[in-house]
């Protein structure tokens, strides 16, 4: 009988470190510190609640973190499935993880240009700088960095299959549902607006699978 494997329950922590991290820091206070379409108002709310805009910045670190440890994990788990691919994928998530700290740096940026805007009186030419920082911030967050983190999960989710060392329908979720995520950064990637329902499918799978694998544990094999 195969025996419980011992890293089980941090693979199953580390999928709901970064679930919940990215949730928190890249969508909810995302949408609490941005206005749609208008950069302006952006600046302004971002320099009235500039502590919630250091916080993003801090969950975001977190998240970075949580990125590479999963990665990790998820290599030490699958390698014997194939070490290469294994190896790859994990290259993918240290990039993924080296793009979101680097958006941050934009994101502080963003910051200190807002507070100056608000300060001077809201100057045009701080507001063209400061939509400069925002829409390099969104780039890099929305399509170079899920552009690495599709690849990488790509392969990660093809090993997890293969191991079958959880459920194939978890496995699978996570594979299918990733393809209209890498469709979307392309699309993204060339300067068209993706809408939001590409991503749905995906957003429960790590939450999900997480828990599983926290109560269940993986077969030492």
């Amino acid at each position: 009988m195969n025996t419980v494997n011992k890293t089980s329950r941090v693979l199953g922590a580390a999928f709901l470190l970064q679930a919940i991290t990215s949730l928190i820091s890249g969508l909810i206070l995302k949408l609490a510190l941005t206005v749609p379409g208008n950069i302006s108002e952006t600046m302004i709310k971002i320099a009235n609640n500039a502590w919630l805009m250091r916080v993003n910045i801090l969950g975001e670190m977190i998240t970075a973190a949580g990125i590479i440890f999963l990665g990790a994990i998820l290599f030490i788990t699958l390698r014997k499935q194939n070490e290469k691919i294994a190896l790859v994928a994990l290259g993918f998530y240290i990039l993924e993880a080296a793009l979101l700290a680097a958006s941050r740096i934009e994101a502080f940026s963003l910051l200190h240009i807002s507070q100056e805007y608000v300060a001077t009186g809201h100057p045009a030419y701080l507001q063209t700088i400061g939509n400069l920082a925002f829409e390099s911030m969104n780039f890099t967050y929305s399509a170079l960095l899920m552009l690495a983190f599709c690849l990488g999960g790509i392969l990660f989710y093809y090993l997890l299959d293969k191991a079958k060392i959880v459920p194939r329908f978890l496995s699978l979720w996570g594979l299918i549902t990733i393809f209209p995520m890498l469709i979307g950064t392309l699309f993204a990637i060339f300067g068209h607006e993706v809408p939001f329902f590409l991503y749905v499918p995906y957003i429960p799978f790590e939450f999900v699978i997480g828990v599983w694998i926290l109560v269940k544990g993986i077969p030492e094999k």
